[in-house]
């Protein structure tokens, strides 16, 4: 190892480096070009990993969402275009018949699917605000961030039906004083009173809402719109690493069993499947991740043969030159070494400057990214897998200077001594 430290060891080097100064800039941006196409194309990917990664924060990744619509095939004597209306003893067969079922939430909603609003009103403030009947389940599914002092719906506000809601940001700002603090005021919903319990926090998710909604107790819902044990949609959440497709598909089916639909009935039953979203949009991260280490260790590699072939002429080149060190003592290892060195030497600084130019570069990608409305976030490549690239290119480069240096090696001292 004393060789890599020795003084003439590196003059050599340099001197051999600043002969072919073109030759040699050339084929280290062919190593430098791989290690940025790497670093650049990863890092995109991840930032894209990223920002999906968060969206999907707030709500479960294998979650979907499932309602009722028109059949398309009459079944049992029953005619095509019947209206499928879901029940809550429907999330109860589904959750005891199929174990992949982790949490279903039955929900009703006034302000969606051409139903009106709710009306509000506190004091003569007034306005019209989409209200959900809810059960706890539901964050479960989709979490709500609560603001100090307040919390979401429980079993004890569902067992009796009280008159109780979770307001949005806007709501707050539009039926309250700026100072006012709104847990525990009340406000009117269709001229019913109703205590606030809870602000939650608008966070864009995969499901329905917005800034301003309003959620009460799903029993308190059934009551004052008297739609009895009708469920407007199902958010349902599987568990981990299952097929969730499969999931929904069992879940169709029950519920075409449970109503009377016709199996090859595709069209009674809507849904959107958003953990198969989620998995299709991790697969492209990923396929972007693989292809993006494909083509940077082709281009490294093609860089690093560059680095040999540049190696191989120097040691032509140098023919007279290694036979006088031949000559006066050095041993094959030291013109091994030396030869080695070199390629090392090339491959890590053309490595090094592609991981600075590839950083710049996701820098770069993420200030022009920060504003745009789309998820993407944080455009980086681990530091392991950095390090990795780093010492597959060390690798590369000791293998590939074997070859001009086992050349040097072979080069007898008298031949070379009689190059002119």
């Amino acid at each position: 190892m004393n060789f890599i430290f020795d003084r003439n060891t590196w003059q050599e080097i340099f001197g051999s480096i600043s002969k072919n100064k073109i030759r040699t800039v050339i084929t280290v941006v062919g190593v430098l070009w791989g290690i940025f196409i790497y670093i650049a194309l990863s890092g995109a990917a991840k930032g894209m990993d990223n920002g999906f990664e968060s969206m999907f924060e707030s709500i479960a990744r294998n979650s979907m969402f499932v309602w009722g619509q028109n059949t398309s095939m009459p079944n049992e004597g029953y005619k095509t275009g019947r209206q499928m209306q879901l029940k809550l003893d429907d999330a109860v067969m589904i959750q005891n018949r199929i174990p992949e079922v982790e949490f279903i939430a039955p929900r009703n909603v006034r302000g969606f699917f051409g139903t009106p609003p709710a009306n509000i009103g506190r004091n003569n403030k007034t306005g019209s605000y989409s209200l959900f009947g809810d059960f706890p389940a539901f964050t479960k599914i989709a979490p709500k961030k609560i603001y100090d002092g307040g919390r979401f719906i429980n079993d004890e506000d569902i067992a009796q039906s009280r008159k109780v809601a979770v307001i949005g940001e806007r709501t707050q700002k539009e039926l309250f004083d700026k100072d006012e603090n709104p847990i525990g005021g009340y406000f009117k919903i269709d001229d019913v009173y109703f205590q606030v319990i809870g602000v939650h926090k608008y966070e864009p998710s995969g499901g329905f809402g917005g800034d301003g909604d309003i959620f009460i107790p799903f029993s308190t819902f059934k009551k004052l719109y008297n739609t009895g044990d009708n469920v407007g949609w199902f958010s349902i959440a599987a568990y981990d690493n299952v097929d969730v497709i499969k999931v929904e598909e069992n879940i169709k089916s029950l519920l075409k069993n449970l109503h009377h639909v016709h199996p090859d009935d595709d069209r009674a039953f809507g849904s959107f499947n958003l953990g198969e979203q989620f998995n299709k949009i991790v697969g492209f991260a990923d396929g972007i991740t693989f292809l993006s280490l494909i083509v940077g260790i082709a281009t490294i590699l093609a860089g690093v043969i560059g680095i040999g072939n540049i190696l191989l002429i120097s040691v032509k080149e140098r023919t007279k030159e290694l036979g006088v060190r031949r000559a006066l003592g050095a041993t094959p290892a030291e013109v091994r070494n030396q030869i080695i060195l070199e390629s090392v030497f090339l491959t890590v600084i053309a490595g090094i400057m592609g991981i600075i130019l590839g950083a710049l570069a996701l820098a770069g990608i993420s200030s022009a990214t920060q504003d745009i409305d789309f998820p993407y976030t944080n455009p980086t490549v681990p530091i392991p897998y950095v390090i990795g690239a780093l010492v597959i290119m060390v690798v590369l480069g000791t293998l590939i200077g074997l070859i001009p240096a086992q050349r040097a090696v072979s080069i007898k001292p008298i031949d070379a001594l009689r190059e002119e």
